[in-house]
């Protein structure tokens, strides 16, 4: 208020309403890996986050699907394919798969979310220092709120798949505070008696113990049908390989004469660089005249379409935060664009999923017969934890206080007094009764939901108001998921 030195009239206004929390994003996540491009303009987006909201935005700043390679080796009798008395093997030669599961991320659910490109499809294969080096820029960025590295698990050696996972968990649990990391088994299109390990138990025993409520992961990956039949054809083989493989089962096969000679020009016109309409043509003649390249081709589409759950639960997570809140658990959720996952589980060997002795928890999807495909599992890896067991509990308290923290910077140097004690708990009480009205706390009423403390003497000393330092304690009561249902029936006696 001005000083008054000459005789009128002076108005002055009072705010009559504290300030007010604004609740922070909770569904944006970051992804890392490799695209096509990293370009905005002329400008490059290598390594730097950019924030998209579509399919359409990722092509135009980060371009399309890779062109994958396969080659077919012989293998032994459990090969993908069986020809000529011999058995082979689909081996892909690349690992680039980000763009696939962002087409599964918005399938589910996605939204707004941030891109770390780390290389394009010209590199020597996924690298697992550049991948880790696209975690750093993530920290200047206040509005991620999820980790996901989705390429992670094609690296060559699953010790460098662990330790990246380990940097994501640091980064979401000691670097950041405020964000939440989606994982994947590596090795988890396979089942858990595969004679190559057990790679759930292999992952629990890799991952360390550091920073687990702030990660979940999700076993086994899924068969999708993201990539279409249209989208692959011998273009992406080795041209040598498949004209050789062609040949003999023409050869073996019972066409007439006059078809096989046919049949053969079609085989030796194969070549890199055809017109696209040539290519159609030929990809049609050989669907319909060779069992053998349609099985190829089937093989390849069903290789692209298996993929990890990480994105898609990316996705979920969207979804489910966009309909219900933060507070409701990412689970019996169905999952879109899925066949069906790569492992059957059943009830009892969820169990050793959920409950295991070292509290690891890995959370399932399975098929229920009539329901389809779902997520079945709602815990962090910190699954022995009473405070963070849970998935929805963990991102709600990051929700509370990212929230209540952006808002009280506003009181930043004011005067540690009374008046400001009560317009902080008034703006913090206000908050969290928004919340509790929305189904986010639980209590019947405001009080069983929510405390907030500020004051000499409650949560202060005198030395604290000298340094400086005004503390707030924020008491909530979240939410927690019905994770086991019990329905007690008996009998009871007649009554008429």
């Amino acid at each position: 208020m001005a000083v008054m030195k000459t005789p009128g009239v002076y108005i002055v206004e009072k705010n009559a309403f504290p300030n007010s929390v604004v609740e922070v994003a909770t569904a944006v996540p970051a992804f890392i890996g490799y695209t096509e491009k990293a370009v905005n303009g002329n400008k490059s987006l290598l390594n730097q986050p950019w924030r998209i909201t579509s399919m359409a935005e990722f092509r135009t700043y980060f371009g399309d699907a890779p062109m994958p390679r396969f080659t077919l080796e012989e293998a032994q009798a459990d090969g993908t394919l069986s020809f000529g008395g011999k058995s082979y093997a689909l081996k892909r030669q690349d690992a680039f798969t980000l763009y696939y599961n962002m087409l599964l991320f918005y399938a589910n659910g996605g939204g707004p979310c941030y891109i770390v490109s780390v290389g394009d499809y010209t590199a020597d294969g996924i690298d697992k220092a550049k991948i880790e080096a696209g975690i750093l820029p993530l920290v200047k960025e206040q509005e991620p709120t999820m980790v996901v590295i989705p390429e992670a698990v094609n690296l060559s050696d699953p010790a460098d798949c662990y330790a990246l996972q380990q940097a994501v968990l640091n980064h979401c649990g000691n670097v950041m505070k405020n964000r939440f990391a989606i994982l994947d088994i590596y090795g988890g299109d396979k089942d858990r008696k595969d004679p190559g390990g057990d790679a759930v138990n292999n992952f629990r025993e890799a991952i360390g113990s550091n920073f687990l409520d702030y990660g979940a992961v999700y076993y086994p990956w899924i068969n999708t049908s993201i990539v279409q039949e249209n989208e692959v054809s011998f273009l992406n083989l080795d041209i040598e390989n498949l004209k050789t493989l062609l040949a003999a089962e023409l050869d073996a096969s019972n066409m007439p004469d006059a078809k096989k000679t046919q049949a053969k020009i079609y085989i030796d016109s194969l070549k890199e660089g055809l017109s696209s309409v040539e290519q159609n043509t030929l990809h049609k003649v050989f669907s319909q005249i060779s069992p053998l390249y349609r099985e190829i081709i089937k093989e390849i589409r069903l290789s692209l379409n298996l993929l990890p759950v990480s994105a898609a639960m990316a996705g979920v997570y969207t979804l489910v935060d966009n309909s219900r809140g933060v507070w409701k658990a990412p689970a019996n959720v169905s999952i879109a664009t899925v066949t069906g996952p790569a492992v059957n589980i059943s009830h009892e060997e969820q169990e050793d999923l959920n409950v295991p002795i070292s509290g690891k928890s890995v959370n399932a999807v399975r098929f229920f017969i009539g329901e389809g495909i779902k997520v079945w599992g709602a815990r962090t890896l910190d699954g022995n934890s009473l405070d963070w067991r849970y998935i929805n509990v963990r991102r709600t308290m990051i929700m509370l206080e990212e929230s209540v923290k952006n808002a009280a910077k506003a009181y930043v140097f004011e005067p540690n007094d009374g008046n400001t004690w009560v317009n902080v708990k008034s703006m913090i009480s206000g908050f969290l009764n928004g919340i509790w009205k929305r189904g986010g706390l639980a209590g019947s009423i405001p009080d069983d939901a929510y405390s907030v403390y500020v004051g000499l003497g409650e949560t202060m000393t005198p030395e604290d108001i000298l340094e400086g330092i005004m503390r707030v304690t924020v008491l909530v009561a979240l939410v927690r998921p019905a994770e086991f249902i019990e329905i007690t029936f008996q009998q009871q006696m007649q009554k008429s």
